[in-house]
C-alpha cells in the first residue's frame, strides 16, 4: 500500500522516501541493547536476548525495530564508538536478516554506516545531525530514511539546556534549522523524519506543551515521530499520593494516552516499548481520523 491510503482513510500527510506506505501512524519499537536503559534495566543487554525481544516485538506487530546501543537518558555517558558498534551489530544483522525494518539509533556515523551494512534500513539521531558531522553526508549518500530529532547537547548535561520562553515555537525553529543544515549536508528532503525530542533537554512541562501543540511540530512538513513511552514526565503526572513519581514498569498506559493523542493530532510514528496496546491506540486514531475528514467532504 501506498502513503496515498491516507488519502483513502483520513487526511494526507508527508510520505518518506524508502519506507512503506500505511493508512495510519506507525509504531518503531525500541530495542535498547544496553546495560544501563532507564526503561528495561538492561533486560536486553546481550546480542541473543535481544534478537529474541527484537522479533516477538515484529511478531506483534511493529512496523520498525529501532536498536539502540548506548544510553542517551539524562546524565548518560557516552560509550566508545567500538562498544556501541559490538552490541548493536549483530542484532541488526539477525533482525533483518528475519525480514525486519530495522532503524539503528545513533549519533555516530561509524555506527550507523556498519549498521547500514548489516540490513538496517533508517538512522534515528537523537543529535539531530549535530554530533558528527560526516553523520548526514553518509545519509545523503546511502538515501536512507533520517529521523532528525530536537536536542540541545550531550545527555550528560542535558537538562541545564531546558530553557524555553515559548518551548513549541522554539523546537520548532530549532528543528527546521537542523533539517535545513543535514539538507545543506546533501540529506533529501523527502527523506527526513522530526522528532520533537520528548524528554530531551525538556522539563516535564515543556513536554506537555509540546504534545498539546504537536500540530505546530507537523506544520513544518515532515513526517513527525514522537517518543514519549515510559518517559519521566509521565511518572511524574501519575505520581502517588505521596509525591513518588510512578515507577517506569507501570507507565505502559499512560504512553498509549499519548499515542493516541499523537496519532489522531496526524503523527507519523510513535516509538514505544510495548506494541499491542500503541497498536490499538493508533488504529482506534485512524478510524477517528477517517471519520472526520469523511465529516469534512
Amino acid at each position: 500500500m501506498s502513503d496515498s491510503g491516507w488519502r483513502d482513510s483520513g487526511p494526507a500527510f508527508p510520505s518518506v522516501r524508502g519506507l512503506p506506505g500505511l493508512p495510519r501512524c506507525r509504531i518503531m519499537a525500541v530495542i535498547n541493547v544496553t546495560p544501563d536503559s532507564f526503561s528495561d534495566g538492561g533486560a536486553f543487554a546481550d546480542a541473543d536476548s535481544a534478537v529474541k525481544y527484537g522479533l516477538a516485538l515484529l511478531a506483534a506487530g511493529a512496523d520498525i525495530l529501532d536498536v539502540g546501543g548506548e544510553s542517551t537518558r539524562p546524565g548518560a555517558v557516552k560509550i566508545t564508538a567500538a562498544e556501541e558498534l559490538r552490541r548493536v551489530e549483530p542484532v541488526v544483522a539477525a533482525l533483518a536478516e528475519a525480514g525486519a525494518i530495522v532503524s539503528i539509533d545513533t549519533s555516530r556515523a561509524s555506527t550507523a554506516e556498519a549498521a547500514l551494512r548489516a540490513g538496517a534500513r533508517v538512522v534515528n539521531d537523537v543529535s539531530g545531525g549535530a554530533a558528527d558531522p560526516e553523520l548526514p553526508r553518509l545519509v545523503a549518500d546511502t538515501g536512507v530514511p533520517y529521523v532528525v530529532m530536537h536536542n540541545r547537547g550531550p545527555s550528560r548535561d542535558m537538562l541545564e539546556r531546558a530553557v524555553y520562553a515559548d518551548v513549541v515555537n522554539e523546537v520548532c525553529a530549532e528543528l527546521r534549522r537542523a533539517m535545513d543544515a543535514v539538507v545543506d549536508a546533501g540529506v533529501d528532503p523527502g527523506s527526513v523524519i522530526l522528532d520533537p525530542g520528548l524528554g530531551f533537554a525538556k522539563l516535564a512541562e515543556h513536554n506537555w506543551a509540546l504534545i498539546a501543540g504537536l500540530e505546530a511540530v507537523i506544520a513544518l512538513g515532515r513526517p513527525v515521530l514522537v517518543g514519549a513511552s515510559r518517559k519521566s514526565f509521565l511518572g511524574k503526572v501519575l505520581a502517588a499520593p505521596d509525591g513518588a513519581d510512578r515507577p517506569v514498569s507501570a507507565r505502559d498506559d499512560a504512553t498509549v494516552a499519548v499515542t493516541a493523542l499523537a496519532a489522531t493530532a496526524g503523527a507519523w510514528g510513535v516509538r514505544v516499548h510495548e506494541v499491542g496496546p500503541n497498536l490499538d491506540a493508533v488504529k482506534v486514531a485512524a478510524a477517528a481520523r477517517a471519520a472526520a475528514s469523511e465529516r469534512t467532504r
